[in-house]
């Protein structure tokens, strides 16, 4: 089933998904055409169970995020953010598992400051600024680092696949 997602192990959608993004200009921005990237990166994020998804994901060379984390009472709050950058970092690190939409059944543990100041725009160029710790700082720093071309996998030592288990029916 294609859902859009670009996979790192095509080599032309690798490319695109190593490559830096540039900030973007959002005077020269189509405002309509980002709300309907927008509002396409949140049905594809939805529809593969995923948290985090950057637009280089789908193949849109743009410097935007998309991210949908419970908070800490379970209320699911939505995330777009235009030229997002990590400001601030903790000392304070977690190492934890993750994975990627880009990379399917693959794990392994990335070490992840445990809060960041994260800086960027939303649609209408409204500057935002916003405090994230626990799970929405790592979608955060996740999803920044494959605007700059970096996948989990660069930044973990124990990768590994995991297979989805098919019965055999006879």
């Amino acid at each position: 089933m294609d859902n859009g997602i670009f996979l790192i192990d095509d080599e032309k959608k690798k490319k695109v998904l190593r490559t830096k993004l540039p900030l973007l200009d959002l005077t020269r921005e189509n405002k309509k055409e980002l709300r309907e990237l927008i509002k396409k990166m949140r049905l594809i994020m939805k529809k593969t169970n995923g948290i985090g998804l950057s637009a280089n994901q789908i193949g849109v060379q743009k410097r935007i995020f998309v991210a949908q984390v419970p908070d800490d009472q379970g209320h699911i709050k939505f995330y777009a953010v235009i030229n997002p950058e990590i400001t601030k970092t903790s000392k304070e690190k977690l190492a934890l598992e993750e994975g990627c939409l880009s990379i399917p059944e693959t794990y392994g543990t990335v070490l992840r400051a445990e809060k960041i100041v994260l800086e960027g725009y939303d649609l209408n160029s409204k500057k935002l600024k916003i405090k994230a710790w626990g799970l929405l700082a790592r979608v955060f720093q996740h999803e920044v680092d494959h605007l700059n071309g970096m996948v989990f996998i660069d930044q973990c030592k124990d990768v590994r696949k995991v297979q989805k288990n098919i019965e055999n029916k006879e």
